[in-house]
């Protein structure tokens, strides 16, 4: 028989079972099934239609708890019996506390779509059309197709559907046509079409659709784009046009956020390099991380109890790591028109912070025994310390959104008295601000570090945008260059990818010589690609010594801790200058909470033996001046150098513009710039060792 024929003859069957088999109870407003009166209780989820797309109410009617205990129940049997006990991991409670489903609510959005609008007022309709593309797409993408050309944040607040944020339809009817192909919002749906990761395969029992196509007037299908990183690839990669400070198209392009070409140039994708034999049989999609999956039988739908389970089955926690901002819809679930609860929105926080923990690694390198033996590694600068950081996920870490960074605190105590002995990246009682970094706000930002040897000295990983002056800017549509993104890269992570045009690295991290590199003994390359990154503390206090253990019980405790933000007051602060009601809404409730940073990874080590090992002698000193560099050259001043040492200019993109030589211990010698404005790095070999300078050409 014709395998076609079969499987249309099996569905008929399947469904003359299914009117048989169906409890008489179901569907009755004694168990209200897709009822008004069930879908209004539930949470006030909408189950509107307009000309394109249905509410997540619609969907909870089948897709959430089963008051009757069959659906939604890892572990269900075929015939299915009712699991009262069991865990329940229905989509609609797992999807409606995260950041996506709140997406068009979200207060610190909402602000900074004012705060662009407030500075480009005559940019108004396309920023919002624009911005209202990802974050409501229910709405924009509607009005769209009803020939609505923009738009608008005022529009929004009256739908209904576009209050639905990221809803389920806005995953599900997404078209193959655009996923992973089309960027920056720019989606494509199917109508009346729902894709789904189930229905084929010689095991896989045939779509049920006739609930769906009754109750909601969509077909489910099978589309394979449902369960990879495509479908999340038209949201998370953003490109603008950049603006003036005048509001004027400069007619250049800014990638603000790559997350899914970061994904794809790594070993995750399969696209990355071939790395170490500790890194190889790294696979992975979005959703691995994401939307992690069981392999336990699961009913997908509440109300048929004689549907087969699925496996394997997808978790909707779509969580990622805006624990903060989770928090504050938490603690304002009125004020913000919020339809989950408190207990969603607290399972959905411990899964973010979950999934934070396993994101980074700390290893010391160098040393051995019980002791770390720091001079060891660091003989040439001083007493030291190597950190290798590692990130484990499939992006840069941070990914996303330009106001997140990650930060390393390192501090030394004394066993025994407790005495502080260095301590970087010490934050303030707030836990939000790091001491004496973020004092400037925006004014100016903190370089790579590959060596740290004062506490004012702090490794933050983040990125830079500058505007058409090179200032740090958090003004997204101003955004001109990128001064510094350091970001940790993911493992495989290559400058040779096809996407490194949208996932570069940028600043001193260029000349940074371990950065996602394995070096030898020697310095020699021995692979790229780690997604790793070593900084080298050194302390050089000539008071620092500590006891030796032999002959004392006293000994130093290195702690590493390494801390993320979503929204640093430094980034968000200058917003408050503003006044408009979305943001003066936000800075309530930003003031009220806080922004603490997270801890995503602490290790912990000793050190010892400092009292048999000559001090440090005086290093060499280097500055340029002035800085940024007005009418394009600048002096390049030195004292304590060798003899002879030579001088590299570079410039952002780690070009080789010249080298020259300059003489003597002390002196000064002027660079002249390139007539192209931008960041430039002059990199000075002393023979002890290397330093990276940067200066602004405006």
């Amino acid at each position: 028989m014709d395998k076609r024929l079969a499987f249309i003859l099996s569905s008929v069957v399947l469904l003359i079972s299914a009117a048989i088999l169906r409890p008489s109870y179901l569907h009755t407003e004694a168990n209200p099934y897709h009822s008004r009166i069930f879908i209004s209780a539930y949470g006030g989820l909408p189950d509107t239609l307009n000309s394109l797309f249905s509410g997540s109410g619609k969907c909870a009617g089948c897709h959430s708890t089963d008051p009757n205990f069959f659906a939604s129940l890892v572990g269900q049997t075929f015939p299915a019996i009712p699991m009262p006990d069991a865990r329940d991991v229905n989509p609609t409670d797992m999807w409606r506390s995260t950041i996506m489903a709140n997406s068009a609510k979200d207060p610190f959005w909402r602000a900074k779509v004012s705060h662009e609008v407030a500075i480009n007022p005559g940019h108004q309709a396309s920023i919002e059309d624009k911005c209202t593309s990802c974050h409501a797409p229910l709405g924009n993408f509607a009005a769209a197709h009803d020939g609505i050309d923009l738009y608008s944040m005022e529009m929004l607040i009256a739908d209904s559907l576009a209050l639905d944020g990221v809803s389920c339809v806005a995953c599900h009817q997404q078209s193959l046509d655009s996923s992973g192909i089309s960027f920056s919002g720019q989606l494509k749906f199917d109508s009346a079409v729902i894709y789904g990761p189930y229905g084929m395969g010689k095991d896989d029992p045939p779509l049920y659709t006739l609930p769906m196509e009754t109750y909601s007037n969509y077909v489910p299908m099978h589309g394979d784009h449902i369960v990879e990183s495509i479908i999340c690839a038209d949201c998370h990669t953003l490109i603008t046009h950049s603006v003036d400070l005048e509001g004027n198209f400069t007619g250049e392009m800014y990638v603000e956020q790559a997350t899914y070409h970061e994904w794809l140039n790594s070993a995750f994708s399969g696209q990355g390099l071939d790395v170490p034999d500790e890194y190889n049989g790294i696979s992975g999609t979005c959703q691995t991380c994401h939307m992690p999956r069981i392999t336990e039988p699961v009913i997908i739908s509440s109300g048929y109890a004689f549907l087969e389970p699925r496996t394997p089955y997808g978790l909707h926690t779509l969580v990622g790591a805006n624990t903060a901002m989770l928090e504050i819809m938490r603690d304002n679930i009125v004020d913000l028109g919020l339809t989950a609860t408190v207990d969603h929105f607290d399972s959905t926080i411990v899964r973010t912070r979950s999934l934070l923990e396993s994101s980074l690694e700390i290893e010391f390198v160098g040393g051995g025994g019980g002791y770390f033996s720091w001079w060891e590694s660091i003989s040439a600068e001083g007493y030291g310390i190597d950190v290798k950081l590692h990130n484990k996920v499939g992006h840069k870490f941070p990914s996303g959104y330009p106001s997140r960074r990650l930060f390393v605190e390192l501090y030394v105590v004394l066993s025994e008295s407790g005495d502080t002995l260095f301590h970087s990246g010490k934050m303030d009682s707030s836990g939000a601000r790091i001491i004496g970094t973020d004092d400037d706000g925006l004014s100016d930002y903190e370089r790579h570090h590959d060596l740290i040897y004062d506490e004012s000295q702090v490794q933050i990983y983040e990125l830079v945008a500058a505007n058409v002056n090179y200032d740090p800017t958090n003004v997204l549509e101003q955004a001109y260059v990128t001064v510094k993104d350091n970001r940790l890269v993911p493992k495989g992570f290559s400058m040779n990818h096809s996407a490194y045009d949208t996932t570069r690295v940028e600043g001193e991290v260029l000349f940074d010589d371990d950065f996602n590199k394995s070096l030898g003994w020697s310095g020699e390359v021995i692979a790229e690609g780690t997604g790793t990154d070593i900084i080298t503390y050194a302390f050089i206090d000539p008071d620092f010594n500590l006891p030796n253990p032999v002959m004392s019980s006293e000994y130093g405790i290195v702690t590493v801790n390494v801390w993320y933000q979503s929204m640093p007051p430094r980034w968000v602060e200058s917003m408050f200058d503003y006044d408009t009601q979305a943001i003066a809404d936000f800075e309530e409730l930003y003031n009220t909470h806080g922004s603490a940073a997270v801890l995503v990874a602490t290790n912990t080590t000793f050190i010892s033996g400092l009292s048999d090992v000559d001090e440090l002698d005086e290093g060499p000193v280097l500055y340029l001046s002035p800085n940024p560099a007005r009418e394009g050259e600048t002096k390049l001043v030195w004292a304590n150098l060798s003899e002879c040492s030579d001088y590299e200019l570079f410039n952002s993109s780690g070009a080789l513009i010249y080298r020259d030589a300059i003489n003597g211990q002390e002196g000064s010698e002027m660079i002249r710039l390139p007539n192209a404005k931008g960041v430039y790095i002059v990199r000075v070999d002393y023979g002890t060792g290397v330093k990276s300078l940067r200066v602004v050409r405006d």
